[in-house]
């Protein structure tokens, strides 16, 4: 395993009633001005709204709402925040969603107290966080990004079309409060495409160096394997609990940088994914489920002992017969037979791209990861968003 340092400083309360159980307590420690933060107002009608703000009414809390926090947050928005929590000395950000709210609220708190353009300094290019941003509490209301217990933020740039994420320790949220059944007013297509992402991101760091046996790996197996059961369980049947609470801890377990330990990790699809949805606007777990397949098909020979675990640890593929290669190859078939039977896009024209020349000037504008197996270049990305075309 490479050399690490290991540090998450994000207290997580997990389970039924977490939310009613600890949120009055955890105020205490917090100031007046409380801003609620939240998306196109979902939380109003599933009854979850009215729960948190009866708690912040009985703590005597001065709230602050923002709301309209889009699926892919743009940078305007965090301006927005910014100003907002300026303007009214908010002394805690409350986020209330999934992902794309607790990513916003992460670049609100930093954007409130910084001079300068974070866009720039810190998402455009990797900074040091030198000040102490806002403090920030999360309410998990969606599975998926695992964006609830690490300080990454994923930020869309709309006039310049550039769609990119960082994780800095000093955003991580101070406190998470995660009830599984919050989760259940989820539409079915985001339970699936956020439980994909959760696969995403424990793909993008198994296939990575070392390849040598490593306790990283070994965890990562296993949650793969759980994410693949109990989305299934989930489909099959959207209130078991066990299913959906598992989901949840899953996808937690995939970004609070505990698997990446002693890795180099990948995160090439999702780099190519933020620029199809910096163009598209297109639904994060739908994107990423459209080009893992022809990445992989365009890879594996590179990082081909790990393709063939994939196979044969995670998929169940009993190797009698087959060679390395024909093993790796029905590891990522399984792949994108599970994409298509969980119900999620197999093609970029389904996610908006609408010619192949929009399709290559997508691909020139990917970022490069110096992490996968091999170094992609311009013309890598060109094949693989031409097979996925």
């Amino acid at each position: 395993m490479e050399n690490f340092i290991f540090e998450n400083s994000t207290k997580a309360y997990f389970g039924k009633g977490c939310v009613s159980q600890y949120l009055p307590d955890v105020l205490k420690q917090y100031g007046e001005n409380v801003m609620l933060a939240y998306g196109g107002g979902s939380i109003k009608r599933n009854g979850i709204y009215e729960e948190i703000t009866e708690i912040l009414k009985a703590a005597g809390k001065t709230v602050t709402e923002f709301s309209g926090i889009m699926s892919n947050p743009v940078y305007t928005k965090v301006l927005e925040g910014a100003k907002l929590a300026k303007e009214k000395q908010i002394d805690l950000i409350l986020a209330v969603g999934g992902g794309s709210v607790m990513d916003c609220c992460k670049a609100i708190s930093l954007a409130a107290v910084y001079d300068g353009d974070v866009w720039d300094d810190f998402w455009m290019k990797a900074g040091t966080v030198s000040v102490s941003p806002v403090p920030l509490g999360i309410v998990m209301t969606v599975t998926g990004t695992g964006s609830e217990m690490n300080g990454g933020a994923v930020i869309t740039n709309e006039i310049m079309k550039i769609k990119t994420g960082r994780d800095y320790p000093a955003l991580n949220a101070q406190f998470a409060l995660l009830d599984p059944l919050y989760t259940y007013s989820v539409p079915k297509k985001q339970m699936v495409s956020g439980s994909f992402d959760s696969l995403s991101h424990m793909m993008e760091i198994y296939f990575s160096l070392p390849n040598e046996d490593n306790v990283s790996d070994d965890i990562n197996e296993a949650l793969m394997r759980g994410v693949i059961r109990d989305l299934r369980k989930a489909i099959a049947d959207p209130d078991d609990y066990t299913a959906r609470s598992n989901l949840v801890w899953a996808s937690t377990m995939a970004e609070n940088r505990v698997l990446k330990l002693g890795k180099k990790t990948d995160f090439e699809c999702h780099l190519m994914e933020h620029q199809v949805g910096a163009y598209t606007d297109c639904n994060h777990g739908c994107g990423l489920a459209v080009l893992h397949p022809p990445y992989y098909r365009h890879i594996y020979k590179d990082g081909l002992p790990k393709f063939v675990r994939f196979a044969t640890n995670v998929w169940g593929i009993d190797p009698t017969g087959k060679t390395d290669e024909e093993l790796a190859l029905a590891g990522i078939d399984a792949l994108a037979d599970f994409i298509k039977e969980i119900g999620l896009p197999t093609t970029l024209w389904e996610l908006g791209v609408t010619d192949k020349q929009q399709a290559e000037e997508i691909a020139d504008t990917c970022f490069l990861s110096p992490g996968s197996y091999r170094r992609l270049t311009r013309e890598d990305i060109r094949e693989i968003f031409a097979s996925a075309y």
